[in-house]
């Protein structure tokens, strides 16, 4: 039995014991169990404290060994572009241009760190929200927005940069990651696979099925999951009993949390794994664990279901603030790469919206279109509904 079953049975009630008694113990309890889950949190992966000062670490320090002061003001480039793209295209979705946007911001280290960390031959799997990943494999932002303008159903070739089109149905991309690297094994190729999801992506059914093909058939995939603390608005700890990195074990491969604000320690985990896949060593999970600083989506309000001082405390511990800090200090760039950075910062920006307000307007009876190989009465009966809707605008503007 595993330790998650374990952990997961309630203690039946008592056939003398009151009901109102019952619920205040079992509320005593859950708080007793969840403080001693706080408690008892595993140690991150760290290699750069949220002051910026590098710390040592005997595992991993060697898988970042050759890195220099260019790479690090690149690294530091990527998130910093990637932030500025994610918050044009937060405020294009607020004036209309977008129908939905996803955020990644405060999640930019765990992408840049581990979409650095691949090869040009290994294959990504993303979900809806890995601009960063997609930058470092060299798809142009602006692509990423026809989607979620409604002007295509992707906007790039997967195979043109190993990056899969965005999956909106959470945890499927789990399964297609696992298959692709079942394929990569039988081409006998030394490539890698892998694939993004979040923290409540770990509880869908497509996920633990893709963990047991890949550890069955020793498949080389990488698992990260990005732990940003919500999924929506319910907490990690509706997700699972026990640290999610260790949900690994009972499918017999290993697990890793990652300080996932540490770009550093998100490259040296991932190359680590990715490593492991390449030498025929089979999946690996990595849990970076870090923090969604914006709402879900768009569509979401995060102040519904959380506070202030929680968002607070991770600013403190920003990706960006945090390698800057260690960027200065180690002198490795002055303010005038700062400012130039800045200078390109806000060229992008206006790349981006330009971009954007160049698109066409969707077409807004295409959601009618492929929807059954033959047609289908049904169907056409709600395009002509659709059609006279649309119509009774015109009308409306006619003075009718």
């Amino acid at each position: 039995m595993t330790v998650e079953s374990t952990a997961a049975r309630t203690p039946r009630r008592s056939a003398g014991t009151k009901a109102g008694t019952t619920g205040t113990k079992r509320t005593t309890s859950t708080k007793k169990a969840t403080g001693a889950r706080k408690s008892a949190e595993p140690a991150l992966v760290q290699l750069l404290t949220p002051e910026g000062k590098r710390v040592k670490n005997a595992e991993f320090d060697k898988y970042v060994a050759d890195i220099t002061a260019d790479d690090l003001r690149g690294l530091y480039r990527d998130m910093v572009l990637t932030r500025r793209f994610d918050a044009e295209a937060t405020s294009l979705q607020r004036q209309g241009e977008l129908g939905l946007w996803a955020s990644l911001l405060g999640q930019e280290a765990a992408q840049i760190g581990s979409g650095r960390a691949l090869r040009d031959d290994d294959y990504v799997f993303p979900t809806y929200r890995e601009h960063g990943v997609a930058w470092c494999r060299g798809v142009d932002p602006t692509n990423l927005l026809g989607m979620f303008r409604g002007v295509n159903n992707g906007g790039w070739d997967p195979n043109g940069n190993n990056f899969h089109l965005y999956t909106i149905v959470i945890g499927s991309q789990a399964l297609h990651a696992t298959g692709y690297a079942m394929g990569v094994t039988k081409d006998g190729a030394d490539s890698a696979v892998i694939a993004y999801f979040g923290d409540g992506a770990s509880s869908q059914g497509d996920v633990a099925e893709a963990f047991t093909f890949s550890a069955v058939y020793n498949a080389p995939v990488v698992f990260f999951c990005q732990n940003n603390q919500w999924a929506i608005s319910e907490p990690t700890e509706k997700q699972s009993r026990v640290p999610l990195y260790q949900r690994a074990q009972g499918f017999g491969f290993p697990g890793v949390r990652v300080d996932g604000n540490d770009v550093l320690a998100n490259l040296a985990v991932t190359k680590w794994a990715l490593e492991r896949a390449r030498a025929g060593e089979g999946p690996t999970l990595v849990e970076a664990f870090t923090y969604r600083m914006g709402a879900h989506t768009t569509s979401d309000d995060p102040t519904r279901y959380r506070g202030d001082e929680e968002r607070l405390a991770w600013e403190a511990k920003d990706p960006i603030l945090r390698l800057r800090r260690y960027l200065e200090s180690a002198n490795h760039a002055d303010e005038g790469f700062f400012a130039e950075l800045e200078t390109e910062s806000e060229a992008l920006g206006k790349r981006v919206r330009e971009a954007v307000r160049a698109m066409p307007d969707p077409d807004h009876f295409a959601i009618f279109e492929n929807v059954y190989a033959d047609g289908h009465a049904l169907v056409d009966e709600e395009r002509a509904q659709f059609a006279a809707y649309q119509a009774s605008f015109a009308d409306a503007d006619g003075g009718k």
